[in-house]
């Protein structure tokens, strides 16, 4: 099992950032990718940024790659998402997941953190 529990949401102004933490524990050693999604009510699950663990290679939707940046430090088992230029529309739930599984999907997920921009 792996536990994830994600930190560092809040309100902001457009125009300002945050750094989202996701701190894994447990049975790390299986997990090979993690990513971050968000969640509007009412919208569906939107991926923001992934990362595999060992190659540090990370990936994003086009709409993030200027504005998001994913990292992951393994002596801590955290996972960091540096988010810059927000925007109201970022206003969301983001929730930290991580692979454990040869299918690649994510079956391991944090509780979330409330991301509030105001325009």
């Amino acid at each position: 099992q792996v536990q994830l529990v994600e930190s560092g949401g809040g309100s902001v102004q457009a125009g300002g950032s945050l750094r989202l933490s996701c701190v894994a524990s447990g049975f790390t050693e299986s997990v090979h990718c993690m990513g971050w999604f968000r969640q509007v009510p009412g919208k569906e699950l939107e991926g923001v940024a992934a990362i595999y663990i060992d190659a540090r290679r990370p990936f994003y939707p086009d709409s993030m790659k200027d504005r998001f940046t994913i990292s992951h430090d393994g002596t801590k088992n955290t996972l960091t998402l540096q988010m810059k230029n927000l925007k109201p529309e970022d206003t969301a739930m983001y929730y930290c997941a991580a692979v454990s599984t040869s299918r690649g999907l994510y079956n391991y997920w944090g509780q979330g953190t409330q991301v509030t921009v105001s325009s």
